[in-house]
């Protein structure tokens, strides 16, 4: 490292505040600072912006219903079409450009790109077919897709017909598959018979059937060939079993109306994981969260019709439904889709596709920004990142270190790093800095954005101190927010509103949305969320997150990831454990877990020592790259290991078990 390198990470170092370039500021679609009171002032009726973002079939009456809280509704009396918004009112400025940049795997000949015209095209080809197939308005159609063009293209095939989808992650098992598609009554479904995963075809048509074996219903599914015929996994389409190719080409040049929808009327179903086991289906409707996405996506990340957006999400979570699909889609740009992985054939991948398509945005995960600091800086520097203009993190919060590092080698200093707090839930991002207007802090989300009411609270509802933690809350409704659980209302109110609402009230004041994650709020506003209220631990009486002492330990020179998880103590009630991967060059001795104990007390302080920490190669993570901590917590205390079907290294937790009992 050169010394003018040197002083650069020392500065990066001790610098806790980033302003925004003035050349970012300058071209930023919102750069007004008085946004927040002017939102605030003008509350609910501010949330006009974002509907006026969409193009409506019947104007509505109304901006916010609060009379039936916790069910609150959005632009009552309007009606629009998804599929519209997205394709066919950008045909006449955008039809010739792209709208879809596909790169799959495993060669540069699978690369596809979509123009507005040609995506138009094709979603309502396969819209007619869905229709031929009996698919009518409010039928929901699932989809158990990999990141193919075919995935988008059905969703907004279901969104022109009024068919609400609900898309299944494909790494996630024949069971899970199952039991979504019962829940939500749904006969039909689109999938494919494989993909590729760092260059190896993947037989996926064999996990669909397995989960359609325990469906409860008869169902009718199209199945998109993305392998070659000579696969060597001899698929035998069944009875009710189609070709993608077949069923759109019987429709080739059909046009299929856009189906006007409510603004309530639900858009998609999307399943998340719960308390009890059971998933959640949370319910999205067609204009609040259209109006959502498009906002937040013109406001946070910039999106502008001339921009090529990258977005390194699946599509099989919100992120991508938000932010690959129907924000950009929304917005006119054109929106990145990858299919592999970062570091296949080679680890720097993901900036060979940044400098080949000329990004202008990347929003990722800071799971996979930690992967690229292990990697090493080579090889985003081997790259022209110039084309970049913002960077974005989405998915769990990223620790100062791992900001200041995609900051300098990723964005040159040059581009604004929006760390964004959102969920499933809220549809889109609740918690960031606006990039043409707010100062960054590595380590912060930032301020709610304009017209979120978000207030850190006590057990019994009062506003915490700042720098003291506390339990996130949402105190009004904004229009990308869930509407309720498919089927379930009794659920959503115990979910999201019991812990710190006046359940009888008739007063939509009185109703409090709990997201069920810590975090604190310095003296500023910038909120710090510090995970999941069951990732934080109670140490003798003391609330710590675990995300703060992950944040710490990474701190240390020579740990690339850390996870922390609390443990049984005799004494202290609750202990921390931790499970560290060192960076390339460091071992795991006692020199470095000695540097690791010392920089958590001087982070947090003597209550947050770790009792253990042990040295791991790899953490067990899910298939979309989330740390399992509840097996780590079995590890920890010495209980029987739950399930590690779902992980995506499952011998990892054999071997870190095998350490510990050592």
């Amino acid at each position: 490292m050169s010394d003018a390198d040197t002083e650069l990470e020392a500065r990066l170092e001790e610098q806790d505040s980033f302003e925004p370039p003035e050349s970012f500021v300058e071209q930023a679609n919102v750069s007004d600072p008085n946004i927040y009171e002017e939102f605030e002032q003008s509350w609910p009726e501010c949330w006009e912006d974002a509907a006026d973002m969409l193009d409506w079939e019947a104007e509505y009456d109304q901006t916010f219903d609060g009379s039936n809280p916790p069910f609150f509704e959005w632009f009552t009396g309007g009606e629009l079409n998804a599929s519209a918004n997205c394709l066919d009112r950008h045909l006449d400025a955008r039809g010739d450009e792209a709208a879809i940049e596909w790169v799959g795997e495993p060669t540069e000949e699978a690369n596809r790109t979509y123009t507005y015209e040609e995506l138009h095209r094709e979603v309502n080809e396969f819209a007619a077919a869905l229709r031929e197939m009996g698919v009518g308005e409010d039928d929901v159609v699932t989809m158990y897709m990999p990141m193919i063009p075919e995935l988008p293209i059905a969703m907004l095939a279901c969104a022109r017909i009024g068919a609400p989808h609900s898309v299944v992650f494909a790494g996630f098992s024949a069971d899970a598959l199952a039991t979504r598609m019962n829940a939500a009554d749904s006969e039909y479904l689109v999938t494919a018979d494989g993909y590729y995963r760092r260059g190896d075809p993947l037989d996926h048509l064999a996990k669909a059937n397995e989960g359609l074996d325990g469906v409860e219903h008869d169902t009718e599914t199209v199945v998109v060939e993305r392998l070659p015929e000579d696969d060597a996994f001899g698929h035998d389409l069944r009875e009710d079993q189609r070709r993608w190719v077949d069923t759109v080409h019987a429709h080739e040049g059909a046009a299929v109306e856009p189906v006007d929808r409510d603004a309530e009327d639900m858009l998609f179903l999307m399943y998340t994981s719960g308390t009890t086991g059971e998933p959640k289906g949370v319910k999205h409707t067609t204009g609040g969260y259209l109006s959502w996405a498009a906002w937040t996506s013109h406001a946070v990340l910039d999106i502008k019709p001339e921009d090529t957006y990258f977005c390194s999400a699946d599509i099989g979570w919100i992120t991508g439904h938000s932010y690959i699909v129907y924000g950009p889609l929304a917005l006119g740009t054109t929106t990145m889709m990858y299919e592999g992985t970062p570091d296949y054939p080679e680890r720097d991948r993901l900036w060979e596709i940044v400098e080949e398509y000329e990004a202008t945005q990347l929003y990722t995960a800071p799971t996979a920004i930690r992967a690229f600091m292990k990697w090493g800086s080579e090889f985003p520097d081997s790259h022209d990142l110039s084309s970049l203009r913002l960077l974005g993190t989405v998915g769990e919060p990223i620790n100062p270190r791992a900001w200041k590092w995609y900051y300098k080698h990723i964005g040159n200093e040059e581009c604004p790093v929006v760390d964004t707090w959102w969920q499933t839930e809220t549809g889109g991002m609740m918690v960031t800095t606006l990039p043409g207007v707010k100062e960054m802090k590595p380590g912060s989300a930032g301020p709610a954005l304009p017209g979120i009411d978000a207030e850190i609270v006590d057990t019994s509802g009062e506003q915490v101190e700042p720098g003291r933690a506390g339990y996130l809350t949402i105190q009004k409704p904004w229009p990308g927010m869930l509407r309720t659980l498919y089927d379930n209302d009794e659920r959503f109110v115990n979910e999201y509103w019991r812990e710190y609402s006046d359940i009888d009230s008739d007063d939509w004041r009185d109703w409090t949305y709990f997201p069920e994650d810590g975090a604190k709020v310095d003296e500023d506003g910038y909120i710090t969320v510090l995970g999941r209220v069951d990732d934080v631990l109670n140490v003798s009486g003391h609330r710590l997150g675990t995300m703060e002492i992950e944040s710490a330990i990474v701190g240390v020179e020579g740990v690339a990831e850390a996870a922390v998880v609390g443990g049984d103590h005799e004494m202290k009630g609750e202990a921390v454990y931790t499970y560290v991967i060192t960076e390339d060059g460091y071992d795991g001795n006692e020199e470095l877990r000695d540097a690791i104990v010392q920089g958590v007390e001087d982070a947090i302080g003597p209550i947050a020592r770790p009792e253990q920490v042990v040295f791991t190669p790899e953490l067990p993570k899910t298939r979309s790259g989330k740390i399992m901590r509840r097996l780590l917590e079995d590890i920890a205390n010495g209980a029987e290991l739950g399930d590690t079907s779902t992980l995506r290294n499952p011998d990892v937790v054999a071997s870190i078990q095998e350490q510990v009992e050592e």
